[in-house]
């Protein structure tokens, strides 16, 4: 979450920047229908015949880790649920306002939601979608640590990120914050370089002109692959991320009260993608193409990976500690000057199980 110099829709993918590589992560501007108006299933045929009606789904962002609602879309599950899916493209402040007024009932994002939750936008976490899709990476000739017990040797790194406050920033932060370094700015012990293009980024990385890289996927595997550079972290596999869900799903809290079953489809609809898309990756990856949901150029790179993302699935729902997810993230996103209150009383009120 690789061996291969390849391009996954770079354009989508290096949009990830207002809200997390993960169908949040990526807003490509003011909101906007996709030309597929409603599912493919053919058990479903009018607006009539579906329980729940029509309902948009902002998720059109290029990005490869959203697979699970194109899936959803694609194979009729969302159908299955009663509901008549229309996917569109949508700007981070529309997807805020949406959850808040219940105009958007459902997306999927990762922590960079959570300070939005707490100034006021009422929403929930009502389940894990996947581990990591950002890495940290660092030019070949670089000899820092992942982990270090000496913090000296990691102060005054110049880090490059989509922007500053953003998801990969935050990812950088933390690092830092674990390895002993603080990443507040105004300590002066890192200095955060902002690139809007992530191939401008890991041009300024392989110049010197910093000296890590915190991209999206498949950023970070392209520039392995080219020999510039290797990757130090990944946030799907190494600590202090590994195990843990970046990403999440997240519900109109007014939604959710007013019409619980409504979120219970929609999120049984993702499962089922989930499960689908581990079980049939090649599969997956024809349908994401097929219908230009992300651009895929190397089949092998894209498959392994959605596989490192390990969707959870309606087998396993409720048996990973989503709660203990959000509260980590928390408590780190408050040690770095990004959340105000308590933690674990912001995790209680944000995440919302349900079963």
């Amino acid at each position: 979450m690789k061996k291969k110099l390849v391009s996954i829709l770079l354009a989508g993918t290096l949009l990830l920047s207002a809200l997390t590589g993960c169908g949040g992560a990526g807003d490509t501007g003011s909101s906007s229908s996709s030309d597929n108006s409603g599912d493919t299933s053919s058990s479903a045929t009018s607006s009539e015949e579906y329980k729940f009606g029509k309902i948009d789904i902002p998720a059109l962002d290029g990005s490869l880790c959203g697979a699970p609602i194109y899936i959803a879309y694609e194979k009729g599950f969302f159908a299955e649920e009663g509901i008549q899916a229309n996917l569109t493209a949508a700007d981070f402040e529309t997807r805020k306002i949406g959850l808040n007024n219940g105009n958007v009932p459902f997306v999927n994002g990762d922590f960079q939601f959570f300070s939005s939750a707490e100034q006021g936008i009422d929403m929930k976490v009502i389940g894990g979608m996947h581990y990591g899709c950002i890495k940290l990476i660092v030019r070949n000739d670089s000899d820092l640590p992942a982990v270090t017990t000496d913090p000296e040797s990691l102060k005054g790194l110049k880090i490059g990120v989509d922007e500053v406050g953003g998801t990969t920033f935050q990812v950088a932060s933390v690092w830092l914050e674990e390895n002993g370094v603080s990443a507040k700015q105004e300590d002066g012990e890192a200095t955060f370089l902002p690139y809007s293009d992530g191939n401008l980024e890991l041009e300024a990385l392989y110049n010197g002109d910093i000296d890590v890289a915190a991209v999206w996927d498949p950023l970070g595997d392209i520039a392995a692959a080219s020999g510039k550079a290797k990757v130090l972290v990944d946030i799907s596999k190494d600590e202090p991320f590994a195990g843990k869900y970046c990403c999440f799903y997240y519900a109109s809290t007014k939604v959710l009260n007013e019409n619980p079953d409504e979120i219970r489809a929609l999120y049984n609809a993702v499962l089922k993608a989930q499960k689908w898309i581990n079980e049939n990756p090649d599969e997956a990856l024809d349908l994401i193409v097929k219908g230009n949901y992300s651009e895929v150029e190397d089949k092998d790179l894209a498959k392994q990976l959605i596989v490192d993302y390990e969707y959870e699935t309606p087998e396993t729902e409720g048996t990973h500690d989503v709660k203990g997810d959000v509260l980590y993230f928390a408590k780190e996103l408050k040690n770095i000057g990004y959340l105000e209150g308590d933690p674990e009383e912001f995790t209680n009120n944000l995440y919302q199980s349900l079963k």
